[in-house]
C-alpha cells in the first residue's frame, strides 16, 4: 500500500528529506540539493506503508510571458524512482498524481517541463502531451540554457488546465521560462 504525500518544500519532514536528498544524489551525483525557493517548490512522494519513499518529485510554479500573455505556469523537477523499485509503476503514478493535482489547482493556467527524448512515452502515458519543436529556454536572460543546446536531447511536454489557453501558441515556439540559476530548466 503506497500514498501519495505532498508538501511545501521547506515543510518537508527531516525523515523525508532525507531519503529525497538519497534519492536525488544517487540519480544526479552531484547536483545541488533542494529547489529555489521563489518557485514555491512543493514536493509529491509515493510512500510506503513504512514510510520509504518509493519515488519523488518537485512542482515549480512561476509565471511566464509567452504570445502577448502571462501564464500561471508549474512544471515538474527531480521525478526520480527508488532504484531498486523501477518498473513496477511507482514513479508513472506519481506523474500521474501530479498532474491531476495541477490540473485541480485554480492557480496554475499551464505546465511546461523538459525530459530526456526516451522518456517522453513515460509522461505520455500520465496524460502529458509532447510539444513538437518547442524549446523552453531556462536560465535567465543573460545566462540561458535552452532544450536544443548542443548535447542535449531533450523534449518539450505540456499540460492545459487552465481555461483560455492557447495551446497552439506553445507548439513548435520558444518558450522563455528563465527560472533562475538554480533550477536552470525544470
Amino acid at each position: 500500500m503506497t500514498t501519495v504525500l505532498t508538501y511545501e518544500e521547506d515543510g518537508l519532514p527531516a525523515g523525508l528529506a532525507a531519503q529525497v536528498a538519497a534519492l536525488e544524489a544517487q540519480a544526479w551525483p552531484g547536483a545541488r540539493a533542494g529547489h529555489d525557493p521563489a518557485l514555491a517548490p512543493r514536493v509529491m512522494l509515493l510512500v510506503d506503508a513504512a514510510g520509504t519513499v518509493a519515488a519523488s518529485l518537485a512542482l515549480l510554479h512561476k509565471p511566464v510571458r509567452h504570445a502577448g500573455r502571462t501564464y500561471r505556469a508549474a512544471g515538474l523537477s527531480a521525478v526520480v524512482t527508488r532504484a531498486g523499485l523501477r518498473g513496477r509503476g511507482y514513479g508513472g503514478r506519481l506523474v500521474a498524481a501530479a498532474r491531476a493535482a495541477l490540473a485541480a489547482d485554480p492557480a496554475v493556467d499551464l505546465v511546461l517541463f523538459s525530459c530526456d527524448r526516451p522518456l517522453v512515452p513515460f509522461y505520455e502515458a500520465a496524460g502529458f502531451t509532447r510539444l513538437p519543436g518547442a524549446v523552453l529556454v531556462g536560465g535567465t536572460p543573460e545566462e540561458p540554457l535552452a532544450t536544443d543546446a548542443p548535447g542535449f536531447d531533450k523534449e518539450v511536454l505540456a499540460d492545459f488546465p487552465g481555461a483560455g489557453v492557447d495551446a497552439a501558441a506553445f507548439a513548435g515556439a520558444r518558450i522563455a521560462l528563465y527560472p533562475g540559476l538554480v533550477d536552470r530548466l525544470w
